[in-house]
Formats: C-alpha cells, sequence, structure tokens
C-alpha cells in the first residue's frame, strides 16, 4: 500500500511540474503579439479494482459501493484558449489586428500555411508585406516603388497612391482563414500555428464575413494572459506540489516505521 501511495504522489508532483510549465509560459508570452494562453488539462489514470459495486458480500447482502484504489493523475492535454485579446493602437498601417475570430495566413519556408494572429507586418525591400522575420503574407500583396498613403480597409483591402494617379490604386485583399476547432492548431513556434486533422480544413475569405473577424489596421492585438490569474494558478500549483512531496515524505516515514516494527 505504501509503495501504491509513493507512486501516486510521484504523478502528482510530474503533473504540477507540467502545470507550472504551463504557466511559466504563459507569463513568458505576456507581451507577446497575438499569444493565447494555454491552461493545462488533467485526467486520472486507471483505477484499481478491489471489489465490485455490486458484488456479494454475503449469501444475501451485496456492496453498494464497492472498493476503488486510484493509481494517480496525468496531463491530459493543453488546451488554447482563443479569447480575444486588447486592441492597442500603433498608428503603423501594417500593424494589423483580427477583431473576431480568424487567423492571417503566411507562407512558410518548407511551403506550408502557417497561420498567426500577430499582425506586426512590415515590407520587404521589393515592397511585399512580410512578418518580421521575412515570411510572406498570404495572398501576397506588393506595393509599388514610390507608393504613398497605403492603407487597409476593415475586409482586408490593401490600397495606396501610385505615382502618377490621382485615385489610390486597390493592391489586393487580405484573406482571413478561420477553423472550426482552432484549438487543434499546433503551435510550430515564431508565433505560427499549422493545420491538424483535429482543426479541420481552413475557411479562407474576406474578413468580415461567414464568421470571420474584422481587420483593424493601425493595431495590434495583445496577449489574453492575465497576469493577476497566472500568479494565482502560480501559487495554488506551488502549494499542490508540496502536498504531494509532503505525501512522499510521510509514506517514506511510514515504510520506516514498519521496517522497524518488523
Amino acid at each position: 500500500m505504501s509503495f501504491g501511495a509513493l507512486h501516486v504522489a510521484r504523478t502528482g508532483l510530474d503533473a504540477q511540474g507540467f502545470r507550472m510549465q504551463v504557466i511559466a509560459n504563459n507569463l513568458a508570452n505576456v507581451n507577446t503579439t497575438g499569444f493565447k494562453r494555454d491552461r493545462a488539462n488533467f485526467e486520472t489514470l486507471g483505477y484499481q479494482m478491489m471489489t465490485q459495486p455490486g458484488a456479494p458480500s454475503s449469501s444475501e447482502n451485496r456492496y453498494a459501493t464497492g472498493l476503488n484504489l486510484g493509481t494517480g493523475v496525468e496531463l491530459g492535454g493543453t488546451a488554447r484558449i482563443d479569447t480575444q485579446g486588447s486592441l492597442n493602437a500603433t498608428g503603423n498601417t501594417l500593424d494589423m489586428a483580427i477583431e473576431g475570430a480568424g487567423f492571417f495566413q503566411v507562407l512558410l519556408p518548407d511551403g506550408r500555411t502557417g497561420y498567426t494572429r500577430a499582425g506586426n507586418f512590415t515590407m520587404s525591400a521589393d515592397g511585399t508585406i512580410v512578418t518580421p522575420d521575412g515570411k510572406p503574407l498570404q495572398p501576397n500583396i506588393q506595393v509599388p516603388e514610390g507608393a504613398t498613403g497605403v492603407s487597409v480597409g476593415a475586409d482586408g483591402t490593401v490600397s495606396a497612391t501610385v505615382p502618377g494617379q490621382a485615385e489610390a490604386t486597390e493592391l489586393g485583399r487580405i484573406e482571413i482563414a478561420r477553423f472550426v476547432n482552432p484549438s487543434g492548431l499546433q503551435a510550430i513556434g515564431d508565433n505560427m500555428l499549422v493545420e491538424t486533422a483535429a482543426s479541420g480544413a481552413p475557411q479562407v475569405g474576406a474578413a468580415g464575413e461567414e464568421g470571420r473577424g474584422i481587420l483593424r489596421s493601425g493595431m495590434l492585438e495583445g496577449s489574453n494572459v492575465n497576469v493577476v490569474e497566472e500568479l494565482v494558478d502560480m501559487i495554488e500549483t506551488q502549494r499542490a506540489y508540496e502536498v504531494n512531496s509532503k505525501m512522499i515524505q510521510a509514506t517514506d516515514e511510514m515504510m520506516k516505521n514498519a521496517t522497524q516494527t518488523l
């Protein structure tokens, strides 16, 4: 029995250690543009069935509850919380935030499409709208040399005044991708997510249509991390870790006493 308690307490230590890592990552990214906080989800391990409920306890009676011994806990997964982050004005036209559901589409070096909520875009040497590390926005939009008055509409339409023309010229339209299960997207770093079987196929279209959010030019979406909530979770996790550690110490003392007694 004591060995069983040691195992259960060890799984508790492991689980709380994983949860603390999730919290640490949330706090580390509190100022990351478009970051969505993660939540650790736990689930019980298997149970040892000592006595099944309803089993005969005598010739005339049956056990009402039975006897099941739990074997601990494990991290069942992490869930990304896709709530809206705060919108912060920057005054930079190519800083864009999605107000509502959806993701920007970016071409990754391996040819796949990456999805991100980070709209801190800029222009490359040839005028292509790219991420800070040079990944081109999809669909590809290029601003002609010498163009002025670049603007982005709420529906994603990018316009600019081209030399020799009095009126603004439409350069293209930024399309937004949304997913049936955005939590199923896989994070790969660099603020990027990629499609998985769990997320489903992207539903791509204009901003503001079919449930997709609208674009806010000149603004960036902050992370949705609440520092106070994370600190509360951190203290709770620390306390749970300490309790499981004390359980190991107590069980060890019980085993020592049993050994001395025998």
